[in-house]
């Protein structure tokens, strides 16, 4: 297999899990990855939150660890990747707010490459409204963003995903075997044991 060129949008506050782990997971596989942050260089780092689910009504944030970008986001283009990873957290919400991360976004789409977002990383896909007609999954509090972009949300288990064509979803860290399982495949990714 050779390996595909993946890129990966991050902010500040993006979540921890959400970024390390299928960081660490695509490159040990043999794949590429790009990690981007708008208005940073290669090098410099964003912050990550630590969202846990410790029995509340919702999740609970923690301050994580720094992660070190290793591209500069300015002149990314989609055509030199294969495929789009977007974490989720608290970035894609600011993230949503900048046109060309959204324009970027859409140009992966328009190419029907592969996508994999977790968590709140469907914000941005519902932001550049590129989810109408599509099963998606997201974090539960985003149902309504998703519908509301036209998406045929999934309510799935919190460790479970969803796959529909080359987009493969998921609503939080608990569920990264299944959605990056689905997203090696997605990509042609072979793993034997």
């Amino acid at each position: 297999m050779a390996g595909k060129r993946i890129l990966m949008l991050a902010g500040d506050f993006v979540e921890d899990y959400e970024i390390m782990v299928p960081f660490q997971m695509l490159l040990m596989v043999g794949h590429k990855v790009d990690v981007v942050s708008p208005g940073k260089k290669s090098g410099e780092q964003v912050a990550t939150a630590i969202h846990d689910f410790e029995g509340h009504q919702t999740y609970t944030e923690k301050r994580g660890h720094n992660f070190t970008l290793n591209a500069t986001y300015v002149g990314t283009k989609a055509e030199d990747y294969d495929a789009l990873v977007i974490p989720g957290g608290r970035a894609p919400e600011q993230l949503s707010t900048d046109e060309s991360v959204l324009d970027l976004i859409r140009v992966f789409v328009a190419a029907d490459k592969p996508i994999a977002a977790v968590c709140h990383g469907s914000q941005l896909l519902a932001a550049a409204n590129v989810i109408s007609g599509r099963k998606v999954s997201a974090y539960p509090a985003c149902r309504a963003e998703m519908i509301l972009a036209g998406a045929d949300y999934q309510a799935i288990a919190i460790d479970e995903a969803v796959t529909d064509g080359k987009l493969v979803t998921a609503p939080a860290w608990p569920a990264h075997p299944a959605w990056i399982g689905q997203f090696l495949k997605v990509l042609g990714t072979k793993i034997e044991a």
